[in-house]
């Protein structure tokens, strides 16, 4: 306990820097608007800042695109109330009873319920990702290349039986994610691989380019396709402080969420979406008038938010921890610590633990910022709303372009994103999720990496994987998903959810 007190000690004292301070404030106030704005999405957001990272400190920029990812939960709940569209997937469930409330002239104890949910979940699970980030790190310490390579098995294994849409497109998708790692030179031998002659290829393909193409070119095309109707809430918003009776009747169901969404977080896949339909549900089932869940009551609200909140906290367990992304945002994390020469896994708290720590801290401080700059600008959210997305999209696709651009200074790459945008759109309209790409991207030269050297550890020796506990015991789970997810039962129960969301 003493430890866990001097190390976040250190965190604040970094956190708390000016130049830390200010770039928290840079990404909650981003990641609150890009929530607040249907369709921009943070893993887009984030996609276009990472060159921004380049010229920044590594605490400072991990903390900046932290902000980004747990602020656009913040920001999805003000549209999903207000507009009944969701700004983040991850806010859909929001808008059942949210709505319904702000048309019964309750915006402002929706807002304020759903905000206070999210502090309360957001610093609950900052505690979860300090209290178990050390464990987690002392056991994967443990791990040699055959429990990585097994551990990563697991990864993908997740990352499609929790992806919407059917398994088998879940698997191409992975696949695919797993072949376009493979582009470039080959790590060991410099031997060109399906580069196509093309010198631009040689040091493969870009995570902020496939990212920008299959998630912001992507999504830009999928809504300039039909102009989505918003009805702005035309009422002035008050009762932004909650009253007793609303705290009360909120206050259990913020205490499930936040426990449920801590848990749900470390899942690949999207824990955070996961966790707020989750929440909704155990809502349902604890509640004593279910029949009146969908008309306006408040711990529709409260549940969901807190759950989704804590997710995206926690999400970041498994990445500074072990290494491993569980969603397309924590992904571009990877990225972003590649650029900034950290490598990310359990090293990062033993070789780098003022990196980890401030960034722990930096949650704290980014989540009290969110309850003060939130409802105070709940007016200019309003009126950001009501600009058009024809207006909207031009400005978004040409700072993706400037950002592509001055990565490599390459035209090339700003090629590329845009074919991966039309992959990207094509994968849209015919049920193809791109997340599941995205992770088997990311993950692809770490698992042949660690197969390899796996390989070369026991003299060719496939057996290795299997005769080593942890690594048989991982590779045992991934089994028992695999079979799980094609059964009958809990396949149809899987896509029942998947429809329902």
């Amino acid at each position: 306990m003493s430890d866990l007190v001097s190390n976040l000690g250190l965190g604040f004292s970094l956190a708390l820097g000016f130049q830390n301070i200010f770039l928290c404030f840079i990404g909650v106030l981003v990641g609150t608007l890009i929530g607040v704005l249907p369709g921009v999405g943070s893993v887009a957001t984030i996609a276009m800042l990472l060159p921004i990272t380049i010229g920044l400190p590594p605490i400072g920029a991990l903390i900046m695109l932290a902000g980004i990812y747990y602020g656009a939960q913040y920001g999805g709940s003000t549209t999903s109330i207000l507009v009944n569209i969701p700004g983040e997937a991850s806010s859909v469930v929001t808008t059942l009873d949210g709505h319904q409330m702000a048309l019964q002239g309750r915006a402002g104890p929706a807002l304020a319920i759903s905000a206070i949910g999210s502090f309360v979940a957001g610093s609950v699970a900052t505690i979860f990702v300090a209290a178990l980030g050390v464990p987690l790190t002392k056991m994967a310490m443990r791990f040699g290349p055959a429990e990585y390579f097994s551990l990563m098995v697991v990864g993908l294994i997740f990352a499609v039986v929790l992806a919407k849409g059917s398994l088998p497109k879940a698997v191409m998708m992975v696949l695919f994610g797993l072949l376009m790692s493979q582009v470039g030179l080959d790590m060991e031998t410099a031997t060109a691989r399906m580069t196509f002659d093309l010198p631009e290829l040689a040091d493969g393909i870009s995570l902020a380019v496939v990212a920008m193409g299959l998630f912001g070119f992507a999504e830009v095309i999928r809504n300039l396709e039909g102009e989505t109707s918003r009805e702005i809430l035309k009422t002035k918003i008050t009762g932004l402080m909650p009253k007793l009776a609303d705290l009360k009747t909120a206050s259990p169901a913020i205490v499930r969420g936040t426990i449920l969404g801590s848990l749900l977080g470390v899942l690949p896949g999207g824990g955070n979406i996961i966790a707020s339909f989750a929440a909704y549900g155990l809502e349902k089932k604890c509640s004593s008038h279910p029949e009146k869940f969908g008309t306006g009551v408040i711990e529709g609200v409260a549940g969901p938010e807190s759950a989704n909140n804590a997710a995206a906290q926690t999400s970041f367990i498994p990445l500074l921890s072990l290494g491993i992304p569980p969603n397309a945002v924590m992904a571009l994390m990877v990225g972003a610590m590649m650029v900034q020469g950290i490598v990310p896994g359990p090293q990062i708290i033993s070789k780098q633990p003022d990196l980890f720590w401030a960034l722990v801290a930096s949650m704290w401080i980014g989540n009290l910022m969110l309850v003060i700059i939130n409802l105070p600008l709940i007016g200019i959210w309003v009126k950001l709303l009501s600009i058009p997305y024809r207006l909207l999209y031009p400005c978004i696709l040409m700072f993706c372009c400037i950002g592509i651009y001055s990565i490599n200074n390459s035209t090339f790459d700003v090629i590329m994103a845009g074919a991966f945008g039309i992959v990207g759109y094509w994968m849209i309209k015919y049920d193809f999720e791109p997340a599941p790409l995205a992770l088997g991207w990311v993950l692809g030269p770490l698992l042949e990496e660690n197969l390899r050297r796996a390989m070369l550890l026991s003299h060719g020796d496939v057996t290795v994987f299997v005769t080593r506990p942890i690594s048989a015991g991982l590779l045992f789970f991934a089994f028992l998903l695999v079979v799980a997810a094609v059964l009958p039962s809990i396949r149809k129960r899987r896509e029942e959810v998947f429809v329902e969301a």
